[in-house]
């Protein structure tokens, strides 16, 4: 019986495996390598303990932070947020709402990688992942940014180009980041500004590849920011 069960898990796992492959082998650029490289550098200055990732949904990032040696904890809202109940095949992935989250222990390192711009309590999901925080550890996230304006859904915008309508995005501003720092008593350590595409907000213009690290004074649509506690 044992045998037959694993026969027959082998089996479905190559075949999520080759529809995956069959799905992503093109050139489909996104923001993952500039997030990814920044949460890595990061780590390898601090090497912590344990780390939440907060919304990994099916990525592989909290395998890749756990294959590097650290003690990682995943949590998702699995059950609300998404379409229907999912499964990370790469990782176990609590359901926890960051929101008002049920989870008890402290982390040196959380990571929230293009996560907080689908959230519409965002205040509340940065207030509970500094609570996790011990005393001197980091919050690493990133998300769509224009330094000035702050836009509820970049995809509603009339010159996006994008046809993702499953999940409201967000851009956020200088003001919702000023929020955060008063409220939570917490400070920046780093900030970078990219800009991923010709338009003036997420998904307008044309995709630029590679993107271009820039000021905030320059033309960009994502951050990648470090908040110490």
């Amino acid at each position: 019986m044992k045998n037959i069960i694993k026969k027959i898990y082998k089996l479905l796992t190559e075949k999520a495996c080759y529809r995956e492959f069959c799905k992503y082998n093109n050139f489909s650029p996104n923001e993952r390598a500039i997030e990814y490289n920044f949460v890595f550098r990061h780590l390898a200055k601090v090497f912590p303990e344990k780390i939440l990732d907060v919304g990994p949904g099916l990525t592989a990032l909290p395998n890749l932070m756990s294959s590097c040696g650290f003690n990682v904890t995943a949590v998702d809202n699995v059950k609300d947020f998404w379409e229907s109940d999912i499964i990370n095949r790469h990782f176990y992935v609590k359901h926890d709402d960051i929101t008002r989250s049920k989870l008890k222990e402290k982390y040196d390192i959380i990571t929230c990688i293009s996560v907080l711009e689908h959230i519409v309590n965002f205040d509340a999901a940065v207030q509970n992942m500094v609570s996790l925080l011990k005393d001197n550890g980091y919050l690493i996230i990133t998300f769509p940014y224009n330094e000035n304006n702050y836009c509820k859904n970049v995809y509603d915008l009339e010159k996006s180009v994008s046809e993702e309508k499953r999940f409201t995005t967000q851009a956020f501003s200088r003001h919702q980041i000023n929020c955060w720092l008063e409220a939570n008593k917490v400070e920046i350590v780093e900030q970078e500004y990219w800009q991923f595409w010709t338009g003036d907000y997420w998904t307008e213009g044309k995709f630029l590849a590679p993107p271009r690290k820039v000021t905030a004074k320059d033309k960009h649509h994502h951050t990648c920011l470090v908040i110490k506690k």
